[in-house]
């Protein structure tokens, strides 16, 4: 096959088609095992035998058969073809994220926040002052039942039914604009 690679070199077409004939199973499997994608590798397989015919008189056989130049520059367009897939999942995955990324507007954020404590402060003065006191205990000072109704000197059932209104006030009171 390396006298065939050397008349591909001066451009003998019917040497070629010999080449083509004889390399062409190894060139697509080759392929297919570095890209492991059938459309991939016979566009791959496709390059090569085309750089084949323009690069014939590269060949040289005192470095090695034809066939194992065919197959090295087999192997080297199909490493470039996964390198360059990779590359370019890994670009548009990174333009993915920069376009799903939601900008953070810190301004917005501490006027939101500012709003939202107004809002609480106001549905906290519309509660009873047993209520507020037992809610800003519970939730402010994190005591538990017991403890509220132990600082307040209350039984704990009344402690319950006080929080359980408050919230349901602060929650219906929150909720509305």
């Amino acid at each position: 096959m390396d006298e065939l690679v050397c008349r591909v070199a001066a451009g003998d077409r019917e040497a070629f088609v010999q080449v083509y004939e004889a390399v062409v199973r190894p060139v697509m499997g080759l392929a297919t095992a570095v890209v492991k994608d059938p459309a991939q590798a016979e566009e791959v397989a496709q390059e090569v035998l085309v750089e084949v015919w323009r690069t014939a008189p590269r060949f040289r056989p005192d470095r090695g058969s034809a066939l194992n130049w065919v197959l090295t520059l087999t192997h080297r367009r199909a490493v470039d073809r996964v390198r360059s897939a990779q590359a370019r999942s890994d670009r548009e995955r990174r333009a993915a994220l920069r376009d799903w990324s939601t900008p953070y507007d810190e301004v917005a954020e501490e006027a939101g926040r500012h709003l939202d404590q107004e809002r609480v402060r106001r549905c906290l003065g519309a509660l009873t002052a047993p209520q507020r006191e037992c809610l800003l205990l519970a939730y402010y000072e994190g005591l538990t039942y017991r403890e509220v109704a132990d600082a307040l000197a209350q039984p704990v059932g009344t402690v319950k039914a006080r929080l359980r209104q408050a919230l349901r006030r602060l929650a219906e009171c929150v909720g509305a604009p």
